[in-house]
């Protein structure tokens, strides 16, 4: 089994691995030496943050042990995805790809004899999703019925909190400029589980929402289009204006660009838990490894 979309997993997988996360995160010494002996290969394309640092501490943590190959300082850059991947996949024990293109991650999962982990592509982040409903879920209580607002650019993040978000019964309403909608085929798979409401007006959007949540209007690969970008993007812009009156709680996936798409007042309000969504992250990786590799 691999990660590499959120539709590998449907409603009851969700709620087993945040339950396990939230397990996980309690009793973290129970699960201290699950995986000696075993190894993940972490691949990057992209540069990263919290996805490195969550992933390889998350494997230290349960005793096993996590290795960094950079794209272009491997020989991925001479021979094909195909073949590094049949590799690779002959010394560790599961893999993870943070890449651009949604294609190579199909592709590293077709010639691998290990799980692949999607850790964000140009289309799915579904490792960011799933430690947003682990942290939803501990804020509010609950996730169903909960009303979650997207404000920005409908990219990665913004497919992956639809596809899983719908699947666990939240309400999804997503405040986007007409070209930078999710897409369709997203918001067709999301029928199947609930409504995602659309809209270009994000004062209605944020009427009676349990979360806000933004990210930047400018995504990794789509720097060409930075000026018209920040133009188009700038009435979407989460500020104390947006939110006056509300009583939502922040969310932001980082990094953040100050002043942008969020103020650095509402990052840094009480309402905000972005820095408790990112810890979730090594809390929900954990759970995630541990699925794929069998030991639930």
């Amino acid at each position: 089994m691999h990660f590499l979309t959120l539709k590998e997993f449907e409603k009851k997988d969700i709620l087993d691995i945040l339950k396990k996360a939230e397990k996980i995160k309690r009793h973290p010494k129970r699960f201290a030496d699950l995986l000696e002996g075993k190894s993940l290969a972490m691949i990057f394309q992209k540069t990263s943050t919290r996805t490195r640092v969550s992933f390889e501490a998350a494997m230290t943590q349960l005793g096993g042990h996590a290795q960094y190959l950079d794209w272009g300082t491997t020989n991925f850059t001479l021979g094909s995805v195909e073949d590094e991947i049949k590799c690779i996949s002959r010394y560790v024990d599961i893999i993870m790809a943070r890449v651009y293109d949604q294609k190579d991650l199909e592709l590293m999962a077709k010639n691998s004899n290990v799980p692949v982990i999607n850790a964000l592509s140009n289309m799915y982040h579904p490792c960011q999703a799933m430690g947003d409903l682990l942290t939803i879920n501990e804020k509010e209580g609950k996730l169903k019925n909960i009303k979650l607002v997207y404000v920005g650019d409908g990219n990665n993040v913004c497919n992956s909190l639809i596809m899983g978000g719908t699947k666990v019964g939240m309400k999804i309403s997503v405040a986007s400029p007409l070209n930078y909608q999710p897409k369709k085929e997203i918001l067709d798979y999301a029928k199947k589980y609930g409504e995602v409401f659309l809209t270009t007006d994000p004062k209605k959007a944020v009427k009676d929402a349990d979360i806000v949540y933004t990210d930047t209007w400018v995504s990794m690969g789509d720097e060409k289009e930075t000026k018209e970008r920040l133009k188009v993007f700038q009435p979407f812009q989460v500020n104390e204006n947006l939110l006056y009156g509300s009583k939502a709680l922040i969310m932001h996936c980082l990094p953040a660009h100050r002043g942008q798409e969020i103020t650095g007042g509402v990052l840094d309000s009480k309402k905000s838990i972005v820095f408790d969504q990112a810890e979730n992250r090594l809390h929900v990786q954990k759970a995630i490894i541990l699925k794929l590799l069998d030991f639930y």
